[in-house]
């Protein structure tokens, strides 16, 4: 099984940017997390992990992870709120998605309360910090075995 993990923008700056929101940890202390706990889970999970802060590549991964990839983790980050391109491009190659992020959006500011990506995915996991990935693994994970 296979699963593409995306990242979107300012991501890579977990641990600097805002610890009183997003936390100390870094991208990279999720995804030795997220590899550990999917062996667990099951040994044929394989992830993929991609993080960029340009919208355009976000959506060419997930174009390009049409016949590749089984499922796909997301957190689009602020394009969230604003990305029709990259709603589209997921509802465009139909594999099960899971919207993820690490602060609750829905009690913080009002912009953030729409996602144009949650309703092109399977479900969508919110506040429960790097624990959500995992969260959005096991979702997937169940859905597609």
């Amino acid at each position: 099984m296979k699963i593409l993990v995306i990242n979107g923008p300012n991501l890579n700056m977990l641990g600097v940017r805002e610890p009183e929101i997003y936390g100390s940890f870094t991208l990279d202390d999720i995804e030795k997390e997220l590899k550990q706990y999917a062996r667990e889970l099951d040994f044929s999970i394989d992830l993929e992990f991609f993080q960029s802060n340009f919208e355009g590549e976000i959506v060419d991964k997930i174009q390009n992870a049409l016949d590749k990839f089984d499922g796909i983790i997301i957190n689009p980050a602020a394009y969230t709120h604003t990305s029709v391109a990259i709603a589209d491009a997921i509802a465009s190659v139909n594999i099960k998605t899971v919207e993820v992020h690490l602060s609750n959006v829905y009690s913080r500011e009002e912009f953030r309360h729409n996602s144009y990506i949650a309703p092109k995915c399977l479900g969508q996991v919110a506040g429960f910090s790097k624990t959500g990935y995992k969260m959005a693994l096991l979702g997937l994970y169940e859905a597609l075995k």
